[in-house]
């Protein structure tokens, strides 16, 4: 099992690391925006940009090439991703009396990855602590698709607050 700690530094800044070890970060544009990068310690870097009407649909994009989408349903968050060339789908749902819990199942209900939100007071940012299963350990895009999962949390977190 897989262990991460994403802090944000400012509003527009997470780190993930893991056992002290640079995942990547996710860089906002701006305060309370759905678009922003995601960088990899390699220095890659991908984009994640709303599209559609009211900006319902997130997309994670290398150059041109689309690698995953993030859209709210009725029963969460719901991810495709179209890694090594194969569509598979994932729901990211709410859990915890606080909503402050969220658990990534795969289409045959299986759990994946648990993480609890820690809101900083002090600093007025989100803080998450997160645990995956070795199933999820063994994809081969995982650290890619941790940070993205970690924009779905933000951008949830952001929908409820502002709705509040």
């Amino acid at each position: 099992m897989g262990h991460y700690r994403a802090n944000s530094t400012d509003s527009y800044k997470f780190n993930v690391k893991s056992d002290n070890i640079k995942v990547g970060d996710l860089v906002y544009k701006k305060w309370y925006s759905f678009e922003a990068d995601i960088l990899m310690p390699d220095g890659s870097k991908f984009q994640l940009r709303p599209k559609g009407f009211w900006d319902s649909k997130v997309e994670l994009t290398d150059g041109s090439i689309t690698l995953l989408e993030i859209k709210m349903g009725w029963k969460g968050i719901v991810i495709k991703t179209y890694f090594d060339q194969q569509e598979k789908h994932y729901l990211l749902k709410l859990k915890g009396l606080l909503g402050d819990k969220f658990i990534l199942i795969d289409d045959s209900n299986q759990e994946l990855m648990r993480a609890k939100t820690d809101f900083k007071w002090r600093t007025l940012n989100y803080e998450y602590s997160i645990e995956t299963t070795e199933s999820f350990d063994h994809l081969g895009y995982r650290n890619l698709l941790l940070l993205a999962l970690l924009h779905s949390m933000n951008y949830y977190m952001t929908l409820i607050s502002s709705a509040s």
